[in-house]
């Protein structure tokens, strides 16, 4: 089976992004292909490398770019979401006159036509988060 993820929530208000992680876990360890998982609204701020939880929690973001490492899984936050919470990738923050960005390796910005594509790609999209 080949899936793709929406994940719509953000990493720490919503159990959604955990779900959808161990959703996207375990559906690899079956054999199964995770071909996208796509970051929309409060779901974009799973991508900030500035996110620092404390030692004895989770850390959402490294999970997700361990798996983007280790199974090829192509992690796409939604630019225009991004741009609105102030997540930006290299060219971006170019472009719009800012000294730094703050997207986590593995991750990579793009617009709404990657998550259609997945929705067309795949055999099942699943969403995580209203």
């Amino acid at each position: 089976m080949k899936y793709g993820i929406l994940v719509n929530e953000g990493p720490y208000q919503h159990q959604a992004s955990d779900t959808a992680y161990q959703f996207a876990k375990a559906a690899l360890d079956k054999g199964h292909e995770v071909f996208r998982v796509f970051f929309y609204h409060d779901g974009v701020n799973n991508g900030t490398r500035f996110g620092v939880p404390p030692q004895d929690d989770r850390n959402i973001t490294t999970r997700w770019t361990e798996m983007a490492e280790q199974h090829g899984v192509d992690m796409v936050i939604c630019i225009a979401a991004a741009q609105r919470r102030g997540l930006l990738d290299e060219g971006e923050a170019k472009r719009q006159g800012k000294d730094g960005d703050n997207i986590a390796p593995g991750f990579r910005i793009s617009g709404l036509g990657q998550l259609i594509e997945a929705g067309i790609q795949c055999d099942r999209l699943v969403v995580f988060g209203d």
